[in-house]
């Protein structure tokens, strides 16, 4: 069966929020569109438009194609969209001890999806042929900070992760040490972009990541994608 849909956990009145399996020419009015899967997404109909593997679009009025997994994204209610914790999501600083109580970072549900195949060294960028394919699950949810906030700098993670921007503009950023003095790289995020992975891998289910954080230039929601082993 194709265009199988359902709701994303993290859907509500105020953000729409849908996957789709084995996509076949589905119709997107207005809505960030992820291509959450390992093979390349097509968009468009008389000029089809290649998609690759954890890049995302902005379809207005537009069309997937084919696909193997897509998420499909918008904040349709920006009015009060700060209230988030009272629909269910929770500050950040609940679950990390050390995080500061001054920052206003919370976290929707989180949606797993399935399981997928794919060489780590592809999803990160190491090489282009996969050579070590294995089995990861692939988890979803969705951040929320107001203008002006600094997520925290880190760099532990049990996990590939990439991030796709839904609302308001951001950008993810790379330290040389736990300190924003030292900043090397400011990766802009506009609506419907999605960054490259920052890790890299060491061995078998490991994998190094530099300190980085997210930054919100204005109100924003951005979506996580995470590969668990």
């Amino acid at each position: 069966m194709t265009n199988r849909t359902r709701d994303l956990s993290f859907a509500d009145d105020f953000i729409f929020a849908k996957l789709i399996e084995d996509v076949v020419d589905y119709d997107v009015e207005d809505a960030v569109v992820i291509n959450i899967g390992p093979s390349p997404m097509l968009t468009g109909d008389k000029h089809p438009a290649v998609v690759p593997a954890w890049k995302s679009t902005w379809l207005k009025g537009g069309r997937i194609k084919s696909a193997g997994r897509a998420a499909i994204v918008k904040v349709t209610n920006p009015v009060n969209l700060g209230g988030c914790m009272f629909r269910g999501w929770e500050w950040l600083g609940n679950r990390i001890k050390s995080f500061p109580r001054d920052t206003p970072l919370f976290i929707s549900s989180q949606d797993e999806i399935g399981t997928l195949t794919t060489d780590p060294y592809v999803f990160t960028n190491e090489r282009s042929t996969p050579l070590a394919p294995q089995t990861f699950t692939l988890k979803l949810n969705l951040w929320w900070a107001p203008g002006d906030t600094d997520c925290f700098i880190h760099n532990d993670h049990r996990f590939l992760e990439t991030h796709t921007q839904i609302h308001g503009r951001g950008r993810m950023q790379k330290f040389e040490h736990r300190d924003a003095s030292t900043i090397y790289e400011d990766v802009l995020m506009p609506i419907g972009y999605s960054h490259d992975p920052f890790c890299r891998v060491t061995q078998k289910n490991e994998w190094t990541y530099p300190w980085h954080r997210y930054y919100a230039d204005t109100d924003s929601v951005w979506l996580a994608i995470e590969l668990h082993p």
